[in-house]
């Protein structure tokens, strides 16, 4: 992490005010500015902990924050110490400290022993702008919250970044959801992540989410999470174009000599836009860019020069083509809207699925026309495999919708998140 201080500006600023406000330093608003407000709790939070309380978040203070930031410590286990008393002390229950450190004996604790305690708030944070760092991290803290949760990397990006996959459930029926094939779209990255959280504490705890039991979800299906498709682009729309960047120069002439990518840009790091890039009906997407304006990479509908020309189209059809799914659902922005149909190859129990998806988001059944139509991962899964696939386009406004607009979002989605795995089993 850069040295933060008063009037530094940026996402990493808007990850530490969420945080100053979850552990209580923090009365000021998440908007990203070092500012007096944030200056004085840090002086606080550097004053409790034992550090210099200068106000400037250093290489020191920067190493507490970042343990805080991952959800749990490290407890090395004194004279006296049992579990119940450790959960007590960290304001947490017995079951989430017993999952958190998966084979241990409550019985045998030994002095000197280092165990795990996770700390009473949320490792996802849903009011602030979601990089790929963030996410990254967020996934190595539910790990380490919930062993039970199975990580896997699918590939990689352009850039080099890990495609992550996360897995819930141990049974034969599979569904896969993914998110953020565009860059605009990141609200859906953390969507998708809160919803693996919120699914992991409620099954530690044995508790049922919207009346389902979620140990028979558990036995009977298996949920694969790709929570960021397009990582390289979801950055270049929060963090800016950085110098650095091998393909700086090209993506100023791609946008047209503007750097407004925050504003406009949906594709890959390539100007590819992924969900162009898939076999099915290609050819059709890509004869139809001239109408729409598009004559190469760009800030959106640009299919590539061939089907899965892109790592990350290319990982997520390798990473289907591995495994079984009987549903996909793929997260977009914005719309309220869940489009179910691939030309005349829509399978039957597609409409019945879909209504069930409609009556639980209040979002209505429709069918993409024109260049929409082609080239998506839904429609390519709907032609590959003759199975129900679904987009599914949040929220309502100008991409990329704000933060704000995440709680909604977010329940809208949760319930239709529970049901796809059932649904998927009839």
């Amino acid at each position: 992490m850069r040295t933060l201080k008063r009037g530094s500006r940026g996402n990493d600023v808007m990850e530490i005010q969420s945080l100053l406000v979850k552990l209580g330093y923090y009365p000021g608003p998440i908007d990203g500015i070092f500012g007096l407000k944030t200056e004085e709790a840090i002086k606080k939070f550097q004053r409790n902990n034992g550090l210099t309380a200068d106000g400037i978040i250093g290489t020191n203070t920067s190493k507490v924050l970042q343990g805080l930031l991952l959800g749990y410590e490290n407890y090395t286990i004194k004279a006296g110490d049992t579990l119940f008393l450790i959960a007590q002390k960290y304001h947490i229950s017995l079951a989430t400290l017993l999952t958190a450190n998966s084979g241990i004996n409550p019985h045998t604790l030994q002095i000197g022993q280092v165990i795990k305690v996770p700390y009473s708030f949320d490792v996802v944070d849903t009011n602030i702008n979601y990089t790929y760092e963030i996410m990254e991290r967020d996934v190595l803290g539910l790990k380490s919250r919930y062993p039970f949760i199975e990580i896997g990397v699918a590939g990689k990006s352009v850039l080099g970044k890990n495609l992550y996959t996360l897995k819930l459930g141990n049974g034969p029926v599979e569904v896969f959801y993914n998110a953020a094939h565009h860059s605009l779209e990141w609200i859906t990255s953390p969507m998708l992540m809160k919803y693996i959280e919120n699914f992991a504490k409620a099954y530690t705890e044995g508790l049922p989410m919207h009346g389902y039991d979620l140990r028979d979800i558990w036995l009977q299906t298996t949920i694969y999470i790709m929570p960021m498709v397009n990582p390289d682009g979801v950055d270049l729309v929060l963090q800016g174009l950085q110098r650095d960047n091998p393909f700086y120069d090209q993506l100023i002439a791609w946008n047209n000599g503007r750097m407004n990518f925050g504003e406009v840009w949906q594709a890959n790091i390539r100007g590819v836009d992924l969900n162009h890039n898939y076999d099915a009906s290609w050819q059709l997407s890509k004869q139809a860019e001239a109408e729409y304006g598009v004559h190469g990479p760009g800030p959106t509908r640009f299919s590539g020069q061939s089907p899965e020309s892109e790592p990350e189209s290319k990982a997520v059809a390798d990473f289907t083509r591995t495994h079984n799914f009987r549903l996909v659902l793929a997260y977009h922005s914005q719309g309220e809207v869940i489009y179910w149909t691939y030309l005349n190859k829509t399978p039957p129990e597609a409409r019945r699925i879909g209504e069930v998806f409609s009556q639980l988001s209040g979002y209505p059944l429709a069918e993409a026309t024109g260049i929409t139509s082609y080239a998506g991962y839904k429609d390519w899964f709907i032609d590959k495999y003759q199975r129900p696939g679904f987009t599914i386009e949040v929220g309502l406004g100008t991409n990329p919708l704000p933060i704000s607009e995440f709680a909604k979002i977010y329940r809208d989605n949760e319930e239709v998140l529970l049901v796809a795995p059932i649904q998927a089993q009839s």
